[in-house]
């Protein structure tokens, strides 16, 4: 019988290990600095393997997939958490849930006080409200790093949405032959005019992309670009940026402050050397203030010392 306990025991164990369960973590005592920081963040956490961890749960949000409720844990419980580094410093990462109108302030607010976004994608189709998913880092004291934090997490469930736009098309059918040539003239480079829409694409030659020997170039998808729709006060741009890893937060920094919103950042490759990292955008307003915006995030590619800035043409 003891032998027959111990089997079932052993099997059960194996059982949670294959369906991720794995070992519980062991509570620990919190360090101080880290209760301290759950003082300023004005939440709950616990701290256990190392790591202090807040979870931050949209259970303000009534979510179905296909028209199915589903509760929150089944993927919309966010969470930051904090590990030590080294020389003292501490780690921080995280994964908040968030509404569409939700993003771009939540994203400003961090940039703003010095943390990374890294990542932001969907986890569902049809899901009703649209849930975004964004990937934040930092590095510094765990007490800084909660007061730097703070006012992200306080917008969450309390960003007022923007009025529904009209479902009419921007602006007049195409940008004027004087607005396309103070677009170029305002980016450095010309475009091409596609239909309606005027389009100016950006390679990098600035970089030597490799991938099991190939040269992966702008044809194979290491590019930057906008594209322009309408006319006057009321155009529209949409694009992708093409950067290493220590030009995301640089660029993410320069398009939000140019008003232009954030829509996604991910990888397009895998295996690739160096990595490259890609973001899409949009916006809408005069096609001027929109094309100074474009610039002006695309002045922050290639501003390592090592490479030359982008060849515009």
């Amino acid at each position: 019988m003891q032998r027959n306990a111990i089997f079932l025991a052993l099997a059960s164990f194996a059982m949670s290990c294959a369906s991720g369960m794995g070992v519980p973590a062991r509570a620990q005592e919190m360090p101080g600095d880290y209760q301290a920081a759950l003082k300023v963040l004005a939440r709950a956490g616990d701290y256990k393997d190392n790591v202090l961890k807040v979870s931050i749960p949209r259970n303000d949000l009534d979510v179905s997939i296909a028209g199915v409720a589903m509760p929150t844990p089944f993927g919309f419980g966010g969470w930051v958490a904090m590990a030590r580094g080294d020389a003292g410093f501490d780690v921080l990462m995280g994964d908040l849930v968030l509404l569409q109108e939700e993003v771009n302030p939540v994203m400003s607010a961090l940039l703003e006080l010095g943390l990374d976004v890294t990542a932001l994608h969907n986890h569902f189709f049809w899901e009703d409200p649209r849930i975004s998913y964004m990937h934040i880092h930092g590095h510094g004291k765990a007490v800084d790093l909660a007061r730097r934090i703070k006012p992200a997490l306080d917008l969450i469930g309390h960003v007022v949405p923007a009025p529904a736009m009209r479902k009419s098309r921007p602006g007049a059918a195409s940008l004027s032959v004087a607005e396309t040539g103070k677009i170029a003239a305002i980016v450095g480079q010309q475009g091409e005019q596609l239909g309606p829409v005027y389009k100016i694409t950006v390679g990098r030659e600035d970089l030597t992309v490799k991938e099991r020997g190939a040269t992966i170039n702008a044809r194979m998808g290491v590019n930057t670009w906008a594209a322009f729709y309408g006319a006057g006060e009321n155009a529209a741009v949409a694009g992708d940026f093409a950067m290493l890893e220590n030009e995301v937060t640089p660029v993410l920094k320069s398009l939000r402050r140019n008003g232009l919103e954030i829509v996604a950042i991910h990888h397009h490759m895998t295996g690739v050397r160096p990595i490259v990292i890609f973001l899409h955008y949009w916006g809408r307003g005069p096609a001027e203030k929109l094309a100074n915006g474009f610039r002006a995030a695309l002045d922050q590619l290639g501003k390592s010392a090592s490479r030359p800035p982008p060849k515009r043409k």
